[in-house]
């Protein structure tokens, strides 16, 4: 396993992998997922009859004509595709985790600041966090030990510092605004799928704020996040690395796949055994990954806005229904928490978080922790076949214990 989430910043509550897709608004939960990479020549036969007909051929009257061979003309703009990865390459890292049982693997991460941070996923360095062993490995080859600042379970991110970066090259990657990106923006990932460091796909944002749950497939752990979709080719070992825009800034973090073998669930990469890609990935929106990594480098804990309310996870419904009593007999409302100021009670189904529709427990999860605590939203639910709207003003919760 790659790790998991906190309990739930709710106060409680199922966070099983969701089984399928939620009803309602037509949103998709994303896959995280591994495969096994299987590459064999299939062209034998087909290249042994070009070559003997080739062979008996008179050659002598080619009319090949060869290329100038001026490097001018292949146009290599400095905002071209390959422009922008020869600048980010040298910032892009492969992440070698392992653990002290022998449990570990291969992801992504990427430059965060001149002090040596990483950016990275929680499940890349999850099996590394305690007793293990995390290597960095740069572009030009050059190996560095690091070790972890701080993770966010909930999140899906972590951070990570080089213990010797003194000879390393840091040039931090710009962030850009994951915010202003629009459906239909070029997208640049660049990672290491099954291990093979520095590979670069091209593709477009196909959706945004699209809710995603995530586990490490023993359905007990999961991540949550208001995604951006992205049918730019990523894989196992792409998790954590940049996903960035036509001019080179990143917009998010790489970190799920809806799967063809999935089943509609969810896994990290780098666990299970379904397949690979089919053009459905999903990454961090970096404007909360900013957030969330300033958090760790400064306190190494993560911070989570919540409302204070236990609601149903597994459901796909038209709504996020606060359940009647929380785990153990605990109330499902938090006595005098945000929610139960606002005047929430259980049973209640929230179904629009400000202009955001809600259509079950994981999208609320989502929404919820794209805000701060402190932060008021404005919540809309039903009551006795009523609708109401209330405002809230968001708690925090501290860790991810």
């Amino acid at each position: 396993g790659w790790g998991g989430p906190p309990q739930p910043p709710y106060g409680g509550g199922g966070w099983g992998a969701p089984a399928g897709p939620p009803a309602g608004k037509p949103r998709r939960r994303g896959g995280l997922i591994a495969a096994v990479l299987v590459a064999a020549l299939v062209a034998g036969g087909v290249g042994g009859g070009i070559g003997y007909w080739a062979a008996g051929q008179d050659d002598t009257a080619s009319t090949t004509v060869s290329a100038s061979g001026d490097p001018q003309a292949l146009n290599r703009k400095p905002t071209s595709v390959s422009g922008i990865a020869q600048r980010a390459l040298p910032s892009v890292v492969t992440i070698d985790a392992q653990g002290a049982g022998g449990e570990g693997g291969t992801g992504t991460g990427f430059v965060y600041d001149k002090q040596g941070h990483i950016l990275t996923n929680n499940h890349v360095v999850a099996s590394a966090a305690d007793g293990g062993k995390l290597t960095v490995t740069f572009s030009n080859g050059k190996k560095y030990a690091a070790e972890v600042v701080g993770r966010a379970q909930g999140y899906d991110v972590a951070v990570i510092k080089l213990k010797n970066p003194d000879d390393a090259t840091l040039t931090p990657l710009p962030l850009g605004k994951s915010a202003n990106v629009a459906v239909g923006d070029a997208t640049i990932a660049i990672g290491a799928p099954y291990g093979l460091s520095g590979t670069v796909t091209t593709g477009i944002v196909s959706a945004k704020d699209r809710p995603v749950a995530s586990s490490d497939g023993g359905g007990t752990n999961a991540s949550y996040m208001s995604a951006l979709q992205t049918d730019a080719s990523i894989n196992p070992g792409n998790s954590g690395g940049p996903l960035m825009d036509a001019s080179g800034n990143v917009i998010g973090i790489n970190s799920a796949i809806q799967s063809a073998g999935s089943g509609g669930g969810s896994d990290p990469f780098g666990g299970g055994s379904q397949s690979g890609s089919i053009g459905l990935g999903f990454a961090i929106p970096i404007d909360q990954a900013k957030r969330v990594a300033d958090d760790l480098i400064r306190t190494g804990k993560p911070i989570y806005p919540q409302i204070g309310v236990q609601v149903g996870m597994r459901e796909n419904s038209d709504g996020a229904t606060i359940a009647q009593r929380g785990n153990g007999g605990t109330d499902a409302v938090t006595p005098n928490g945000p929610a139960d100021k606002a005047g929430l009670k259980p049973g209640d189904k929230i179904t629009k978080l400000d202009d955001t529709v809600i259509d079950s427990g994981p999208t609320l999860i989502s929404e919820i922790w794209q805000h701060r605590p402190g932060e008021k939203v404005t919540l809309t639910y039903e009551r006795d076949g009523k609708q109401h709207t209330t405002k809230v003003t968001l708690g925090q919760r501290v860790g991810d214990s």
